[in-house]
């Protein structure tokens, strides 16, 4: 079993930035891989990026690249996800999710944490 807790979310300017942590307990962290989603209301989740285990590889939608950074450290089991740049279509709750396998389809990761609002404001 794996426990992901997110923190970080707020509110923000457009421009503006803000860094999301996610911190995970339980199995073992550094073998999974970390994905960040985000879910605006009446919106599908949508993936925004994820992490390989080893920090090796790092995987970015279209719609933040450039803008949004991922990272881990696994000696703190925990997996950041640094915005700048933030848009008012960047406002959704942030999701943070774990698995042996990276994916950008939400159903593909089995555990989840609950979520940490973030609304950019124009």
């Amino acid at each position: 079993q794996v426990q992901l807790v997110e923190s970080g979310g707020g509110l923000v300017q457009a421009g503006g930035s803000l860094r999301l942590s996610c911190a995970a307990s339980g199995r073992t962290f550094r073998s999974w891989v970390m994905g960040w989603f985000r879910q605006a209301p009446g919106q599908a989740r949508e993936f925004v990026a994820a992490i390989t285990w080893s920090g090796g590889s790092t995987y970015y939608a279209d719609s933040v690249k450039g803008r949004f950074t991922i990272s881990r450290d696994n000696a703190k089991s925990t997996v950041y996800l640094q915005m700048n740049s933030l848009k008012p279509e960047d406002t959704a709750v942030y999701y943070c999710a774990a698995d042996p396998s990276y994916s950008v389809i939400p159903s593909r990761y089995n555990y989840w944490g609950q979520g940490t609002q973030v609304t950019v404001s124009s």
